[in-house]
């Protein structure tokens, strides 16, 4: 492993384990509904992610699903949610495993972060709306996101040497502007369909903020 990878993986390992450590594992035994929602999330980010395209290794494009996930599960479960996706999917070949940490951490934490960020800043700096939440917390967020996460992926594959910037370049970055608007689409849509029917399912929306105002 590079320097690099090892760093990434060592990075991605505290947020993992921080996350780990804020969970009341007596509670969450006790919960079903909490684990009906980490581990049906994670299998839907799953099946998502399988759902990939892309002619170099590492070099493949997919929906994140990442805001909508952070969202519905707060910072910490979405992180724990999208690490058994990532497990799951890199043993049936998602990647190659010492570029584990790299993904989970650009693929992952990045967007996550970003997303958590969006709905922090929104909730104490804007007025509290439902379309507010709907498009500053998942829309531009997920955007955002997918741009990010192949910037610093395709940056990382050309630092190590994987790849010429050429070839990151033309099969990789320049598909960005053909990610953002789907991604944000998908996230936003994904998310108000949640507000709506199933509210209950959404750690950080409450009728008394969005709705009762």
């Amino acid at each position: 492993m590079s320097t690099l990878q090892v760093l990434a993986f060592i990075a991605y390992g505290a947020f993992l384990l921080g996350a780990i450590k804020q969970i009341d594992l007596a509670h969450f035994a006790k919960n079903k509904n909490q684990q009906h929602l980490i581990f049906g999330t994670a299998a839907s980010l799953f099946v998502l992610w399988l759902f990939k395209a892309g002619i170099y290794e590492g070099l493949d494009v997919h929906f994140l699903g990442l805001s909508v996930l952070t969202l519905m599960l707060g910072f910490r479960n979405a992180i724990i949610a999208s690490f058994i996706a990532l497990l799951g999917a890199h043993t049936i070949g998602y990647g190659a495993w010492e570029n584990f940490g790299v993904n989970a951490l650009l693929g992952t934490i990045l967007p996550i972060g970003i997303t958590y960020l969006f709905y922090m800043l929104s909730f104490h700096r804007i007025p509290r709306q439902l379309f507010v939440y709907i498009f500053v917390c998942a829309f531009f967020p997920a955007a955002l996101s997918i741009a990010l996460k192949t910037l610093a992926l395709g940056t990382f594959y050309y630092a190590e040497g994987v790849y010429s910037w050429d070839i990151v370049f033309d099969n990789y970055i320049l598909l960005v502007p053909l990610l953002v608007f789907p991604e944000a689409l998908l996230n936003g849509m994904a998310i108000t369909i949640l507000v709506i029917y199933q509210p209950t399912w959404v750690y950080t929306f409450h009728d008394k903020f969005y709705l009762d105002n």
